[in-house]
């Protein structure tokens, strides 16, 4: 379904100017700079309307947060979020996650979080699920070995095709769960479509991937 276009989207983003970054490429290799100090930098690919990032962000404030989402009427919801929370430590970008090696040097991302994103069902689309080893491939080149991708997902198929790509491309995996709101695995932040399928009663796949 097409997300309806959000009224003055221009303007409302213009107004989100303090945390989005229109010039990812400028900072390469000089993150610090734009958070003003040296902590380690976690990276959200999809970030939707932006309740996972901003709760992250508010349970660790000695983390630099940055949200990639490609869709502006999407990203402006999150950003506001942010301000409307008066959150620091979170800075966003309108861009596509493929070009994510472009604007970060190797091991200057510590995390990168993937949550509920496009399964791509069809088989021909499989390059373009961002577990897919193309995109396994670029996180290599960010992350240092020993860092984690944490991966979340409703759905079943993209999951274990997750888990193939993972241990195919040389990540080890640790705290597989195929339910992950009965798992007792502590500190999750629910994102807009995890509470929608938890509603549902749907089980909620996660597992955490190692370079």
């Amino acid at each position: 379904m097409r997300m309806r276009k959000k009224k003055n989207c221009a303007a409302r983003i213009e107004r989100c100017g303090d945390i989005r970054i229109t010039d990812p490429e400028n900072h390469k290799g000089k993150w610090n700079e734009v958070f003003g100090n040296d902590n380690p930098i976690h990276v959200e690919i999809g970030c939707g309307k932006g309740s996972f990032i901003v709760g992250m962000a508010k349970m660790y404030p000695d983390v630099n947060f940055i949200a990639i989402e490609k869709v502006e009427d999407v990203i402006v919801m999150a950003m506001e979020k942010a301000i409307a929370n008066e959150i620091e430590n979170v800075r966003f970008m309108d861009l596509d996650a493929e070009r994510i090696e472009e604007f970060f040097e190797k091991g200057e991302i510590k995390r990168i979080y993937l949550n509920f994103s496009d399964p791509w069902k069809k088989g021909k689309q499989a390059k373009r699920r961002l577990t897919h080893k193309n995109f396994l491939d670029r996180y290599k080149k960010v992350l240092n070995s020993g860092d984690y991708i944490w991966f979340k997902t409703d759905n079943q198929k993209l999951f274990e095709f997750s888990l193939n790509s993972f241990c195919a491309e040389g990540f080890k995996l640790r705290n597989i769960t195929l339910d992950l709101h009965n798992s007792g695995f502590e500190g999750n932040v629910i994102t807009e479509y995890e509470q929608r399928f938890m509603d549902l009663g749907q089980p909620i796949y996660r597992l955490e991937a190692t370079f």
